[in-house]
């Protein structure tokens, strides 16, 4: 089946107007987005900080639709729990949402897998541009999506690193799971990266930068 047909959408909040946050979120999904992503940031595994478990608990409020949660912070092992329970408000069905961790930030990576899974959480784990992907082959097993970053993650708005496809290549032939791209997505780089096999596109700045959300939404598939 062509993957371009049946790719997933995922608008990054990073990129939205906190100020009117759910009708931001509200619009992309009505525009056809499957997923919410949700960059949780701390300055310290990542140079930048962005939001944390009460952003999380509030979009759980209102979404429905799967969260992706993805945490680029030192020591994710503390924080499952916290952002699990965030993601359970008001007993929310969170079987189809995903926590991502980095796996340079975690000394048990299959612990941390399995605790988010524990959760009724789907478990993933991303991977910076520098990292090699074939390192952590045996963890693939334990994971239901992998995040390859296609820039360096902190910030958004950065140029799209191409040479990462690679890895996506690698994972399509390795891995049955959703193989998700974040940085620099735009209709150029999302035709790119189905043509390499990923699954779930992470969107900021195209999306909630756009004047029509469904007509940049509908450009990325």
């Amino acid at each position: 089946m062509d993957k371009l047909k049946i790719m997933k959408i995922a608008p990054s909040i990073l990129s939205a107007d906190f100020g009117r946050l759910q009708t931001e979120v509200e619009s992309v999904l009505e525009a056809g987005a499957e997923m919410i992503h949700v960059d949780v940031m701390d300055g310290h595994f990542v140079p930048n900080i962005s939001i944390g478990v009460p952003v999380v608990a509030n979009l759980a409020g209102f979404v429905k639709a799967p969260l992706d949660v993805h945490l680029m912070i030192e020591n994710p092992d503390k924080y499952i729990g916290a952002f699990a329970d965030a993601m359970a408000r008001n007993e929310r069905d969170v079987s189809n949402d995903y926590i991502v961790v980095h796996a340079e930030a975690c000394e048990d990576l299959i612990g941390v897998l399995d605790s988010i899974r524990s959760r009724g959480i789907k478990a993933g784990f991303s991977v910076k541009p520098g990292t090699a992907i074939e390192k952590y082959e045996d963890m693939l097993k334990y994971t239901d999506m992998v995040l390859i970053m296609t820039v360096e993650p902190g910030f958004g708005g950065q140029k799209f690193m191409p040479n990462m496809m690679s890895k996506v290549k690698w994972l399509s032939k390795n891995f049955n799971g959703e193989i998700e791209i974040d940085g620099g997505i735009n209709a150029e780089t999302a035709k790119v990266s189905a043509e390499n096999g990923a699954t779930v596109l992470v969107a900021g700045s195209y999306v909630f930068g756009a004047k029509d959300y469904k007509s940049a939404i509908e450009s990325l598939r």
